[in-house]
C-alpha cells in the first residue's frame, strides 16, 4: 500500500470515527422539548439525520445594528441552543460544526423559536474545510533534528545560525516566525493564489509570495536569515501536498462539557485595510472601571485612529491619534518588494502613530504605546543630560512613545519618553511600566505627570543588572560583550516583551530569544541606580527540568505572583519563584538556576510532522490571567490565544478548555483583557475581550472586504442560561 493510499484511508477513517462518536447515545432519540426563551432570545433544537446534534455552533448575524453584530452559542447534548440578549434586527441563523457543512441560512428575529437542520459533510474533504488552521498547518514537514546545526547554502540549505530544530521552528514557522503576524493553514495560506502569477515551481511561487505587500520585506528577510532555500522548499512541499489532496490526519473534537457554555459576541469596528493589535476595556487592577463603557482598539501600522465600540448601542466611532513631530516615520513609506495579490500596488497601511497596546487607569483614561516622533531621542535622554536615568544609562534612539486619551475631554495628548513602549501595565501606585526597551525597563509615574505635566520628571528607566557577585546590591558591572567577572555585577542586554508588576513591588517581563526566559526587576529605592534583575531561562533540553520549551512572548501574572507565559514551542508555561531551591543571585544565577520553578503545558491539537523540539503546531501569541473570574471559569485561570486553533485556551485544573470562535474562519487574537459591567449580574455582568488581530484580515473567511472585529467571550453556567 502506498503512503498516499494509507493517508487517504486514515483520513477517511478518522472522519468516519468522528461522525460515529458525535452521535453516540443519540440514535433513536426524538427532538427534545422546545427551549424556553425570552423576548430578546432565539432558541430551538438542532437535529441531523441521526437525531439531535450536540456540540455544534449556532450563529446569529445581523447588519441591522449600527455595525455588524454576531452572536454564537453551542448546542447541548440534546441539540438544544439559546442565543441570548439580541438587539433588534433581522438575523441570519445557521449551524456550523465538525462533521458538517454549513446549513442553509434561516431568517429570524428575536423572540422566536427556530429549529434548525444540520447538514452532514459528504466526505472528509468537505468536512476539513471547517477545521481550524492548526490541523492543516500540522501537515508541515519540518527538517529533522539531525539537520541541525545547519550547514549553509552549500550544505543542507539551513543557516548555521539555526543550531536546533526548535530554533528553526521558532524563527520561520511558529510565533516568532510566520504565525506571529498572520494565521498559517487557513485557506488563504494553504493554497497558492493564481493572482501571484505563473511559476515553473511552487518553490518559485513561494519566493514571490513572501515578498508581497508592505510586510514583504520582513517576510523576505526572515526566510533569508534561516536558510532561504530550505525554508522555501518546506513551505512549497506543504502546499504541494495539499494541492494533491492530502488532508489533516486528525479531526478536531466538537466542544465538550463547559466548552458548550461559551457565548461569543462580535462587532465589526475597523476598515478592511486595517488590522487590530490590542484592545482595552477597563483598568486591569479594578475591572469595574469603565463599566458598560466604550472599548478601544489599536491599529498598529495600519491607521492613525483608535476604533471604538459602544456595546450598549452596538455602534462604532473613532478617536483620531496625533504625532508631535511631523517627521515621524510612516508605514506608508515602507517599500513593497512585490505587489500584493489582494491590493496590487496600493499602499494600504499609512500609520505614523503605529499604536500597539494599552493600559487604562482608574479614571478610564487610555494610555497607548504610540509613536509621536522620529527615532532620535531628545537631548535630555542622552549622554551629558542631568536626568538621573540618562546619567546612569543614556538612550540615543527609541520607537514608540505614549499617547493618552481622556474620555472626559475627548482629547489626546502625545507624551515623549526616552525608551520604547510596546505592552504596558500599571502597578498599585499608578506607575505605568513599559516593555520593548531597548535594553532597559522604563516607567512613567502618572501621579507626578498629573501634578506637573512634566514628562521628564514623570519618567525613568534602568538597565538590567544581575547581582552576579552576590552581595545583594547593585554596583559596578561588566558589559555583555566583556568576560564575566565574579567580583562584578553583569548587565543583560535584553528587553522585556510582555511586562507585569507583581504584588511585592517587583516587575516581571518576558525575554524573547532562544531559549529566552523571564526577568524579575526589583527597583529598589532609587531605580536608575539600585534596580537589580533576576533572570530565569526557559528549560530547553535541560535534564533537570520536567519539560522542554523555548522562546516566550506574551506573559501575565496571577494573584499569587506566579508568572504565566506562552512559548513558541506550542506551550503555556508557568514559573513559580517560590519553588526555587538554589541561590537566586551570585555567579551561577545567570538563567539556569531554577528549572524546578517551571511547568509546561502543551497546547491541544496536532504537532508538525517530524517535530521533536516543539509540543504543538498551535501558535500562542499572548496570554492573560483572569484574576477576577471574568470569564466564568474561576479566579486566576490563565488564558492563551490559540491563533492556529482559532480559540482562546483556558487552563483549568491543569487541563485546557478550547473556546473556539468558529466564524468567520481565521480567528487570530493578540491582547486580551476582561471587564465587570455588573458585579451582581452573574455571567451576563462580566466577560473577556479580545480581537481578530491578524495583519491580513483579507485572509479571513469572506476574503477582501472583511474587517477585524472586537470579540467578547463569556462562559455561562449551562448552555441554555439566559
Amino acid at each position: 500500500m502506498t503512503q498516499k493510499t494509507l493517508l487517504a484511508r486514515l483520513t477517511v477513517a478518522a472522519f468516519a470515527g468522528f461522525v460515529a462518536v458525535s452521535f453516540v447515545g443519540l440514535r433513536g432519540q426524538a427532538p427534545s422539548a422546545a427551549v424556553a426563551i425570552d423576548n430578546d432570545d432565539i432558541g430551538g433544537v438542532v437535529t441531523g439525520a441521526r437525531g439531535p446534534e450536540a456540540g455544534v455552533w449556532v450563529i446569529a448575524e445581523t447588519t441591522d445594528t449600527p455595525t455588524r453584530f454576531i452572536k454564537i452559542v453551542v448546542t447541548d447534548d440534546q441539540g438544544r441552543y439559546l442565543v441570548p440578549d439580541l438587539p433588534n434586527g433581522a438575523y441570519d441563523l445557521w449551524v456550523r460544526g465538525y462533521g458538517l457543512v454549513d446549513s442553509p441560512k434561516v431568517k429570524s428575529t428575536k423572540g422566536q423559536t427556530v429549529d434548525l437542520r444540520a447538514v452532514p459533510a459528504p466526505d472528509a474533504r468537505a468536512a476539513a474545510q471547517y477545521y481550524p488552521a492548526q490541523y492543516w498547518f500540522a501537515l508541515m514537514q519540518v527538517p529533522p533534528a539531525s539537520d541541525f546545526p545547519g550547514t549553509g547554502p552549500q550544505g543542507n540549505g539551513i543557516s548555521p545560525n539555526m543550531r536546533t530544530q526548535g530554533e528553526f521552528i521558532r524563527s520561520i514557522v511558529n510565533t516568532d516566525g510566520c504565525s506571529g503576524c498572520h494565521q498559517m493553514g487557513n485557506k488563504a495560506t494553504r493554497e497558492l493564489l493564481p493572482a501571484l502569477g505563473t511559476f515553473e515551481t511552487s518553490t518559485a511561487a513561494w519566493d514571490r509570495r513572501i515578498q508581497s505587500g508592505q510586510a514583504g520585506g520582513g517576510m523576505n528577510n526572515r526566510f533569508t536569515q534561516v536558510g532561504r532555500a530550505r525554508a522555501l522548499e518546506m513551505y512549497a512541499s506543504w502546499t504541494d501536498r495539499i494541492a494533491k489532496g492530502e488532508l489533516p490526519t486528525a479531526a478536531p473534537a466538537r466542544p465538550q462539557g463547559r466548552e458548550r457554555n461559551m457565548v461569543v459576541t462580535m462587532w465589526d469596528w475597523a476598515d478592511p485595510k486595517a488590522y487590530l493589535h490590542d484592545e482595552i476595556a477597563t483598568d486591569k487592577r479594578n475591572p469595574t472601571v469603565n463599566a458598560n463603557g466604550p472599548i478601544y482598539g489599536a491599529l498598529e501600522e495600519s491607521a492613525d485612529y483608535m476604533p471604538v465600540v459602544d456595546p450598549k448601542t452596538n455602534s462604532i466611532s473613532q478617536v483620531k491619534l496625533t504625532v508631535r513631530d511631523p517627521n515621524t516615520p510612516s508605514a506608508a513609506n515602507t517599500p513593497s518588494p512585490q505587489p500584493s495579490p489582494y491590493w496590487g500596488d496600493e499602499v494600504i497601511w499609512s500609520s505614523k502613530t503605529s499604536t500597539h497596546s494599552f493600559a487604562m487607569d482608574g479614571q478610564a483614561r487610555v494610555w497607548a504605546a504610540s509613536r509621536i516622533r522620529a527615532v532620535q531621542t531628545l537631548p535630555w535622554c542622552r549622554a551629558g543630560s542631568d536626568h538621573p536615568s540618562a546619567k546612569a544609562f543614556p538612550i540615543q534612539q527609541s520607537g514608540r512613545q505614549l499617547e493618552m486619551y481622556d474620555p472626559k475631554t475627548r482629547q489626546t495628548t502625545p507624551i515623549d519618553t526616552c525608551y520604547s513602549w510596546g505592552h504596558a501595565n500599571f502597578d498599585k501606585n499608578d506607575v505605568l511600566w513599559s516593555s520593548f526597551g531597548p535594553g532597559v525597563e522604563g516607567w512613567f509615574d502618572t501621579r507626578i505627570w498629573d501634578r506637573t505635566h512634566d514628562e521628564q520628571k514623570a519618567q525613568g528607566w534602568t538597565a538590567f543588572i544581575l547581582d552576579t557577585n552576590g552581595n545583594g546590591k547593585r554596583d559596578v558591572y561588566s558589559e555583555p560583550n566583556e568576560p564575566a567577572d565574579p567580583m562584578l555585577d553583569r548587565r543583560l542586554n535584553v528587553s522585556f516583551y510582555g511586562v507585569s508588576p507583581a504584588s511585592d513591588g517587583s516587575v516581571w517581563g518576558s525575554v524573547q530569544g532562544m531559549p529566552g526566559g523571564l526577568g524579575r526587576l526589583v527597583p529598589g529605592p532609587n531605580p536608575p541606580a539600585t534596580a537589580l534583575t533576576e533572570y530565569y531561562e526557559v528549560p530547553f533540553k535541560d535534564p533537570r527540568a520536567s519539560g522542554s520549551g523555548f522562546s516566550p512572548r506574551g506573559m501575565d501574572i496571577d494573584s499569587k505572583d506566579v508568572v504565566w507565559t506562552v512559548l513558541s514551542s506550542g506551550q503555556l508555561a508557568s514559573f513559580d519563584r517560590r519553588l526555587c531551591k538554589g541561590p537566586l543571585n551570585g555567579p551561577n544565577a545567570t538563567g539556569k538556576q531554577c528549572p524546578e520553578g517551571w511547568k509546561l503545558y502543551a497546547a491541544p491539537g496536532p504537532n508538525f510532522k517530524g517535530a521533536v523540539d516543539s509540543a504543538s503546531s498551535d501558535s500562542l501569541y499572548y496570554n492573560f490571567t483572569d484574576q477576577f473570574d471574568m470569564l466564568g471559569l474561576g479566579k486566576d485561570v490563565p488564558i492563551a490565544t490559540g491563533n492556529q486553533s482559532e480559540a482562546l485556551l483556558a487552563l483549568v485544573d491543569g487541563a485546557f478548555l478550547t473556546l473556539r470562535v468558529p466564524y468567520p474562519l481565521g480567528f487570530f487574537a493578540k491582547g486580551m483583557d476582561g471587564r465587570i459591567d455588573d458585579p451582581n449580574g452573574g455571567w451576563k455582568g462580566k466577560a473577556i475581550y479580545t480581537t481578530f488581530a491578524t495583519r491580513a484580515p483579507f485572509h479571513l473567511e469572506g476574503g477582501k472586504g472583511t474587517t477585524s472585529k472586537l470579540v467578547k467571550v463569556q462562559v455561562r453556567p449551562n448552555s441554555l442560561a439566559k
